[in-house]
């Protein structure tokens, strides 16, 4: 075999496996042989999982040529790019190749491979007298028109890859192996598709006849914005067209041979399936994780919907690369993430997943220690109001540096700290503000901007009147800022109370303002007892200098930073002037959508009094409605509203008249459990048996992309640690081991005239 040439060896074929973990293709089969022409990242999954990767040969085995049509995919001839392939005969057996690797990184769950061109000699036609070998190979290509139809046949008729339900036998291990199932675009299948599903397939396989009791099913992650922007723009119902494409992957998939048991298939549009969506958002809303707030929003005209943070990337949407901007304060449901922050944190450390993936969950679950400092109103007189403003920092140690304070333009407090003659700069400013991007605000505004508001505060630690400044590049409690962090592949927010102290010596944001506003700069730390440089910020650690006040009984001066914050914290508490506080960037999953094509909300509104009323558990599922117009109606208010008959309803229990829920959920909701309807698909008393869940779980080993780490991984968890709370499953987490299967960097083609 020649070098840059990998064989994924499992589809389109049945397998036997040693007992030494070694892939055997039965007689009658022909293992289906990709050339490796993209970069690939199955063989280290396959060398984590198996002991050996050996493959026996007991026919001839030919490779597939262009001019071979396959109904769905297109194959190259290895004669594209290697020299003619030795095949060996029905009693030869030959290993994988050492293959070329072109970047290893220790600990990395990715190795590359790269093909190489072989010489224009070999892929000249054979029309016109090519080689007698060329001609043998060609007669014998792999007939693949004849033995995969046959096989798949075989499979479905006699349901093979079938996974036992109520008649299982528990004495015997299990392995889930599950890949994340795929959103059915109207495209079809795209070659990163079976890149993840090959390696689950050879796994799936192999614990089969090791023994196995094996759980490898399929499904479809059906609702969401692309089908409903598809359906919007050629007039066909959302359920046609995704029906429609639900059938051409499942066509797709069973080609491709891949082992999955099709009795468990499931999609997230049916009503047997989102009436446990529906389920799990009422226990949310019985324990107070789901609640009502009127915030301010991320608003994609485009699409005509709310998004969440984690949905905006860059200042457009995830799907679709539409802008988003800000919106006025909405009425959005919200689910209370924020109290399962320790828990998604702590837990992380106990799984088997790429420590990339991890590290992108810390950061944005994004845990820190620090303070909360309290900040009197100064009236113009210099007294005190009854007016506070509450910043959080977590270097309180620098307290006695901090030589103003910056409001965010949305700041609940604004109007009450601006003074007559500053009120028409602050009014102008705000709206300059409402006008740009978060990330105009932050990351991508040079020079920082800012109005004075022509109030004072006092600094309580040395009694110092310091000045408000009302500024963007500081934002409001429910504006939080997502950008990607390329060099890192991170996503990463700031967060606070929509205020800070400035402390201009030790923050570069900070001297840059102050700097050009000419406020003053106060050194208080100091790199190990040395002086630093006045043209810009310390931001580190060092010794606490000019950080004396025995009026109020604080003394640091000459304390380390660590020691001094800890002081600072205990002084604040004694005083009133502030508590210890640990903070989260993560903040609560705003989980309204105002689009048409979702799992609808089970929750009414009386007429009479405004009341949330939660439905009867028995009056699931809420189907969705049928509309003809499902189109946004650009105003904010969803689509459902159109459905007037639908909408009108009375209560259950009183006969009071009242109101529908016209939002939907996000396409996340669907995906957040779909793992656990795999273990029992067909139970229409619970949402899974718990029997079948404590042998089933957790996944085992789940494959998808990185993409998903502060999305569905994040979702899924905290989902799952509350359907743990209440009894529902065994386990804390669903994914006990994690697997990005990397991504196609390009591609090399090559025509050969038959």
């Amino acid at each position: 075999m020649r070098l840059g040439f990998l064989a994924l060896v499992c589809l389109s074929c049945c397998w036997l496996v040693s007992g030494e973990g070694e892939i055997v293709a039965c007689s009658d089969t022909v293992p289906l042989v990709l050339s490796a022409i993209f970069t690939v990242d199955v063989i280290p999954i396959l060398s984590t999982h198996l002991p050996s990767f050996t493959v026996h040969s007991t026919l001839p085995i030919q490779m597939l040529h262009t001019h071979h049509l396959h109904p769905n995919l297109l194959f190259l001839s290895p004669h594209s790019h290697s020299s003619p392939f030795p095949f060996p005969s029905r009693t030869t057996t030959f290993h994988s190749p050492r293959f070329p690797v072109t970047s290893i990184t220790r600990g990395s769950s990715s190795l590359r491979f790269r093909n190489r061109r072989r010489s224009s000699s070999i892929t000249k036609s054979t029309a016109n007298g090519g080689t007698e070998h060329q001609k043998q190979l060609i007669n014998r290509a792999y007939p693949f028109h004849e033995i995969e139809p046959k096989w798949q046949h075989f499979w479905e008729h006699n349901r093979t890859f079938r996974t036992p339900d109520d008649d299982i036998d528990t004495t015997k291990p299990k392995y889930y192996v599950l890949d994340m199932f795929p959103y059915p675009s109207g495209a079809g299948l795209h070659v990163g598709h079976p890149l993840g599903y090959t390696a689950t397939d050879i796994l799936a396989r192999y614990k089969r006849m090791q023994g196995y009791n094996v759980l490898h099913p399929m499904g479809w992650d059906a609702f969401g914005l692309p089908a409903e922007q598809y359906a919007i723009e050629t007039g066909t119902h959302p359920k046609l067209t995704t029906v429609r494409n639900i059938s051409r992957f499942r066509t797709q998939l069973k080609s491709l041979g891949f082992s999955y048991d099709w009795d468990r298939e499931i999609s997230t549009i049916e009503p047997d399936y989102y009436k446990w969506t529906q389920w799990i958002f009422l226990q949310l809303l019985k324990r107070g994780l789901a609640y009502q707030a009127e915030v301010p929003v991320n608003w994609c005209p485009a699409l005509g919907t709310v998004l969440a943070n984690e949905e905006v990337i860059d200042g457009v949407s995830e799907r679709g690369g539409h802008p988003v901007i800000r919106k006025q304060p909405m009425r959005q449901w919200m689910l209370k993430i924020t109290a399962y922050a320790d828990r998604l944190l702590e837990d992380l450390d106990d799984l088997d997943w790429p420590e990339s993936v991890k590290e992108m969950q810390r950061n944005w679950i994004g845990r820190s220690e620090g303070a909360e400092m309290e900040f009197c109103i100064l009236d113009s007189d210099g007294k005190e109001r009854d007016i506070k403003i509450t910043v959080y920092t977590t270097r309180p140690d620098t307290i006695f540096g901090a030589t103003y304070l910056v409001v965010a333009p949305e700041h609940s407090l604004l109007s009450s700290l601006v003074s007559i003659a500053q009120s028409k700069h602050v009014e102008d400013y705000v709206d300059l503000a409402s006008k740009k991007s978060e990330l105009e605000r932050t990351e991508l505004q040079k020079e920082k901007t800012g109005v004075f508001t022509g109030c004072y505060a006092k600094n309580p630690a040395n009694g110092e009147a310091i000045s408000i400044w009302v500024a963007d590049y500081v934002l409001g409690r429910w504006v939080f800022l997502v950008v990607v962090e390329y060099a890192m592949g991170i996503r990463s927010r700031v967060y606070g109370t929509g205020s800070i102290m400035a402390v201009p010596a030790h923050d570069s944001r900070d001297y840059d303002f102050a700097s050009r506003y000419d406020v003053p700069i106060r050194w208080v730390v100091e790199p190990d007892g040395k002086s630093v440089e006045s043209a810009k910020a310390f931001s580190g650690e060092g010794i606490i200098v000019n950080s004396s006040n025995t009026l109020v009984g604080l003394e640091i001066n000459g304390l380390s930073s660590k020691k001094a914050a800890l002081k600072v914290i205990e002084w604040a508490e004694k005083t009133g002037n502030g508590k210890r506080k640990v903070n989260f960037k993560l903040r609560d999953w705003l989980f309204a959508r105002q689009r048409y094509w979702g799992e609808p909300i089970p929750v009414i509104f009386m007429d009479d009094s405004g009341e949330t009323v939660p439905l009867c558990e028995t009056e699931l599922p809420l189907i969705l409605p049928e509309l003809d117009d499902f189109s946004p109606t650009g105003t904010g208010e969803p689509p459902l509203s159109k459905a007037v008959s639908w909408v009108r309803t009375a209560d259950s229990l009183s006969g009071r008249p009242a109101t529908r829920e016209t939002n939907t959920m996000p396409q996340w909701a669907g995906s957040c459990w779909y793992y656990l309807r795999f273990m029992d698909p067909h139970n229409s008393k619970e949402l899974v048996d718990k029997t079948k869940e404590r042998y089933w779980g957790p996944v085992d080993v789940y494959i998808g992309g990185a993409e998903h780490a502060v999305l569905h991984l994040l979702y899924a968890r905290f989902w799952h640690k509350v359907l743990f709370d209440i009894g529902v499953v065994s386990t804390k987490e669903p994914f006990q081991c994690v697997i990005n299967q990397g991504i196609i960097l390009g591609e090399v083609v090559s025509i050969i005239s038959a």
